[in-house]
C-alpha cells in the first residue's frame, strides 16, 4: 500500500471524496438518482463521457458500493445500473449541496467579478 493511499484511509473525508469528487461521478450518480439505467442510455444522456470513462466510473462507484450491476436475461446481454442504498444517501447529501450552489451562485459571481475587476485594476 502506497503511503498516499494508506493516509487517504487514515481520513473518511479524504478517501470518499477521492470518489466523488470528480465530475463523472456526480454526474452518474445523479443521472441514476431518477432509477436504473443500462450503459448505453447513461452514455447517451451524460454529455462527453467517453464509454471508456464511463465503464471505468461505474466500475469504481460499483467498488465502492454506490452502484449495483445487474445482467439482465436477455439476448445480447444487457447490464443496468442502479444505486445502492448507500448511493442513494449520497445523492441525497448532494441534493443539498446542490440547492446550495443554487442558492448562492449569484453571490459567488458577483465576488469574482468584484475580485477580477479589482485584478485587472492592480494590473494595469
Amino acid at each position: 500500500m502506497t503511503a498516499r493511499r494508506s493516509q487517504s484511509y487514515a481520513c473518511p473525508i479524504r478517501d470518499v471524496l477521492d470518489r466523488v469528487g470528480d465530475a463523472w461521478s456526480v454526474l452518474v450518480i445523479l443521472e441514476l438518482s431518477r432509477g436504473p439505467c443500462r450503459f448505453n442510455a447513461l452514455q447517451r444522456v451524460i454529455n462527453g463521457i467517453s464509454a471508456r470513462m464511463l465503464s471505468v466510473t461505474l466500475r469504481h462507484l460499483e467498488r465502492d458500493g454506490l452502484v449495483s450491476r445487474k445482467v439482465l436475461d436477455s439476448s445480447p446481454p444487457q447490464v443496468e445500473y442502479a444505486l445502492t442504498d448507500t448511493g442513494r444517501s449520497l445523492n441525497e447529501a448532494m441534493g443539498q449541496l446542490a440547492q446550495w450552489a443554487e442558492a448562492n451562485q449569484p453571490a459567488i459571481r458577483k465576488s469574482r467579478a468584484t475580485y477580477d475587476a479589482g485584478m485587472e485594476k492592480a494590473a494595469g
